[in-house]
């Protein structure tokens, strides 16, 4: 029986994964060796048949960190994120890839911006200083196209929107909710979220690559409706939280329906979060009283040149569009 970390995780790091039990483990090792904040590392897949669990739950039993979560939102990288978001122990949540194509060294530098006043902090690879090496082209060129006319024509804070490799504010999340259920589009989704609340978004330049083995889930004919309607809800009037709820609300109004168990398929490193993804997910479905969620934090004056206000319009950390 391992023992609990010796002290709150500050940053949450969630991995949606689907049969990356050669790749996982040196993902994990990767980001323990590099973030220096006390963090622990979601796994969330959709099986316990999945090859990925049992590689996982093996490493588990000896770091205490670690946690190997079987989603019940649903299968598919969307419902993985949501529910290792709502896992999570700590108010920064970091989403990354189970294939290492991102860079962990990054993961302390995003959430250090999040808890300097940004809802939203984008790993961006089309910003200066960043790249893309390999990957399907259409993909890449369709990313690059709408990251960077949102963030000249939206403002929306970054030029990189698509990107999964995110650290979020939890308590924004709990907010403004995650109404994606398939393929990758929360990173798009909350970040026009953020513009449309006029919330603070950041970004800093990275490095993405390509897996160098298996096969990427991305389903990129199939993914493109849900990409284009949040690109599209980006160009709009500023909302409220209120009327960000009721639209929400509305989306989701539909009988109500005995939400799923917690599934209690965990590793030996601890439990699932006490039963909090029931509650979040509920929570999903209603509308949310703006008094009882957290503000965005006061900013520092670090925070003032990594996260500039620019009046009514965008955030960035490397200045103004």
């Amino acid at each position: 029986m391992t023992t609990a970390p010796a002290q709150p995780p500050q940053i949450s790091v969630v991995i949606p994964a689907k049969n990356e039990a050669a790749r996982i483990g040196r993902a994990i090792a990767r980001i323990f060796a590099s973030v220096r904040s006390a963090c622990e590392v979601i796994v969330v897949v959709d099986s316990a048949d999945d090859p990925t669990w049992p590689e996982v739950h093996a490493i588990a039993a000896g770091e205490p960190r670690l946690r190997c979560l079987v989603g019940c939102y649903g299968p598919g990288p969307a419902n993985a994120i949501r529910y290792g978001i709502d896992q999570a122990g700590a108010e920064i949540a970091v989403v990354t890839m189970a294939d290492n194509s991102d860079d962990p060294r990054q993961i302390d530098e995003l959430a250090a911006l999040v808890r300097h006043g940004a809802c939203v902090a984008a790993a961006a690879r089309y910003a200066k200083g960043g790249g893309q090496i390999g990957g399907p082209l259409a993909k890449s060129l369709l990313s690059r196209l709408a990251g960077r006319s949102l963030r000249l024509l939206a403002r929306a804070g970054t030029c990189d929107a698509t990107n999964s490799y995110k650290a979020y504010s939890a308590a924004f999340v709990r907010e403004v909710g995650i109404d994606s259920r398939e393929g990758f589009a929360i990173g798009i989704e909350l970040v026009a979220k953020a513009r449309r609340l006029r919330r603070p978004v950041a970004e800093t330049p990275t490095v993405w690559l390509d897996r160098d083995e298996g096969e990427s889930g991305f389903r990129l004919l199939a993914w493109i409706p849900a990409y284009l309607r949040w690109y599209l809800f980006c160009f709009g009037r500023r909302l409220t939280p209120d009327q960000l709820a009721a639209r929400r609300a509305r989306l989701h109004e539909q009988p109500a329906s005995t939400p799923a168990p917690v599934s209690d398929l965990t590793a030996e490193s601890g439990p699932v979060a006490s039963g909090r993804g029931q509650a979040r997910e509920s929570a999903t479905f209603v509308a949310v009283d703006p008094a009882l969620v957290p503000r965005q934090a006061d900013r520092s004056d670090w925070a003032a040149w990594h996260v500039l206000p620019v009046a009514d319009t965008m955030v960035s950390s490397r200045g103004a569009v």
